[in-house]
């Protein structure tokens, strides 16, 4: 259920992490082997996280996942970390690209597309 909203478009999932707003640069990130290429403070979007994760999660500012709920592993570690996450996009990794700017509403569960 994407909306574009003059030249805004918005990802809806469920606020899950840390209840407030950041705004950062994408990474995309399919599994451990690409941890290296997300740098401090940006936002990774992600199928999913599992603790094999975990080592990822100092660097992040926030989180986006495609699937999980309030309980899942993201959802649970973003709060431990302070960080606000969205789960439960469902096509985030789809819809988000590397170097994209948005703004992670972690308080109403929207992603907003600047640019």
């Amino acid at each position: 259920e994407e909306a574009i909203k003059g030249n805004v478009k918005t990802i809806k999932g469920i606020a899950a992490g840390a209840p407030k707003k950041v705004e950062g640069i994408i990474k995309v990130v399919e599994n451990p082997t690409q941890f290296s290429k997300v740098n401090n403070g940006e936002i990774m979007v992600c199928d999913i996280t599992t603790p094999a994760w975990i080592s990822v999660f100092p660097k992040l500012k926030g989180i986006i996942t495609n699937s999980g709920g309030i309980t899942s592993h993201p959802a649970i570690v973003s709060r431990e970390f302070g960080i606000p996450a969205i789960v439960g996009t469902r096509y985030a990794t789809t819809a988000l690209k590397d170097g994209m700017k948005v703004l992670l509403d972690g308080i109403n569960g929207i992603v907003y597309i600047e640019g």
